[in-house]
């Protein structure tokens, strides 16, 4: 079950080198991210200038910037919300990443050179000292800098770029999964075996950890999401991941 966190805890907008519409953006999207607001919830903006400190112009830009995600979803006559992401739409999603993520590991296993290796090695300590703070906003920037170094070295922009179109809702369901019984420590470990394989230079072991990966992190969010809907957990079938 999702657990609703602080609200105050979002804090007045500070002046630093971001622009003041990326602050407020980032700030949104995390307050999404770290369940400060759930799915559902109206988004009121003039509650949201008040808890930021900021004109309604800057909420309103990061709010349709964040529909553009798919975070945020407007209701006729009701204003904006938190999105919500049907089980339906999740299971999509984790069945295009089974996809798209194994394919992106198997090229970086065979195309990466030896800098974006060890790249992606001192990525992996980071996830790993982050694991090991139990933050989950860190945690999902740190799994976020290692899909990036994937991202470079595997040679295929297309499929990356279809993954970055859904990349807040892959970080939002994998905030979902990580938050659920200390799944992240699960998490931790898979993420090893997929750079053990890359680092070997095993494009099919790099493809089946890949996958097993995301089919575990499926079947946590799911099971989450069923439970918030009152189904049977039982009742999920695993997401298909090909051959």
């Amino acid at each position: 079950m999702l657990q609703r966190q602080a609200r105050e805890e979002l804090g007045k907008i500070e002046r630093s080198a971001m622009t003041l519409r990326e602050k407020v953006l980032e700030a949104l999207r995390g307050a999404i991210m770290n369940f400060q607001f759930l799915p559902g919830d109206r988004l009121v903006e003039r509650d949201l200038c008040d808890l930021l400190g900021v004109s309604r112009t800057s909420v309103r830009e990061a709010l349709r910037h964040l529909e553009s995600e798919g975070l945020v979803e407007y209701l006729d006559g009701k204003g904006p919300r938190v999105a919500v992401i049907t089980m339906e739409q999740a299971r999509e999603i984790y069945e295009l990443r089974c996809s798209l993520e194994s394919l992106i590991v198997e090229l970086f296993t065979v195309r990466a050179s030896d800098e974006q290796m060890l790249d992606l090695e001192y990525a992996l300590k980071k996830l790993h000292s982050r694991l090991n703070s139990a933050d989950i906003s860190a945690i999902i920037s740190a799994v976020s800098d290692f899909y990036d170094v994937l991202f470079t070295g595997c040679g295929n922009s297309t499929a990356c770029n279809l993954l970055r179109q859904l990349q807040a809702r892959i970080s939002f369901l994998r905030a979902t999964s990580v938050s659920h019984n200390d799944r992240y420590k699960d998490s931790g470990a898979e993420m090893s075996a997929i750079f053990d394989a890359i680092q070997a230079r095993d494009p099919k072991a790099a493809h089946r950890a890949c996958v097993e990966h995301v089919q575990k992190a499926a079947a946590v969010a799911l099971t989450v999401m069923a439970e918030q809907s009152d189904i049977d957990p039982a009742s999920i079938a695993p997401i298909y991941a090909g051959e």
